[in-house]
């Protein structure tokens, strides 16, 4: 198994579809929504709202999953992603946290409330190879889930 998607633990019961690409030169993989999710209007000092996916994803020791937005979010329904661009390496796939489940942290910029609803079509994910210089010396272990970055745990 080189790359893929499997459903996260807790969400087996929950009808969730695999990501899959709708056109055969797409690069992205389409998200949906796990739940019906609220995303409050915009205001200063709030939290983006995690919309979840009910899928985690698997990869090669060189590659990253990208997650972005979808193009019609901005415009339609003033939804922007809170990190432009959602970054899932390779270690967070199965860890203890929350067994990798991938998420999609929106702001919403319009006047009044948005509702996503269950299996509607939220961002795209694009698998990608990626470069190391030739000093690097990452030696770290994941030991968390979403926002991890900075506990790793030291070999």
């Amino acid at each position: 198994m080189m790359r893929g998607f499997e459903i996260a633990k807790g969400w087996e019961d929950k009808n969730i579809n695999i990501p899959v690409r709708k056109t055969k030169h797409a690069a992205g993989y389409d998200f949906e929504a796990a739940e019906d999710t609220l995303v409050p209007s915009f205001k200063k000092g709030v939290n983006p709202t995690l919309i979840p996916t009910g899928i985690k994803a698997y990869m090669a020791d060189d590659e990253v999953l990208y997650l972005y937005n979808r193009s019609s979010n901005p415009k339609k329904k003033g939804l922007i992603l809170a990190n432009s661009v959602g970054v899932i390496d390779k270690d967070y796939y199965n860890n203890p946290d929350n067994d990798g489940h991938i998420m999609f942290a929106f702001y919403n910029m319009k006047e009044e409330d948005i509702i996503i609803k269950k299996g509607e079509a939220i961002g795209q994910g694009v698998f990608m190879k990626y470069l190391v210089t030739d000093d690097d010396k990452a030696t770290g272990i994941r030991t968390g889930g979403f926002g991890s970055t900075d506990k790793k745990k030291k070999e």
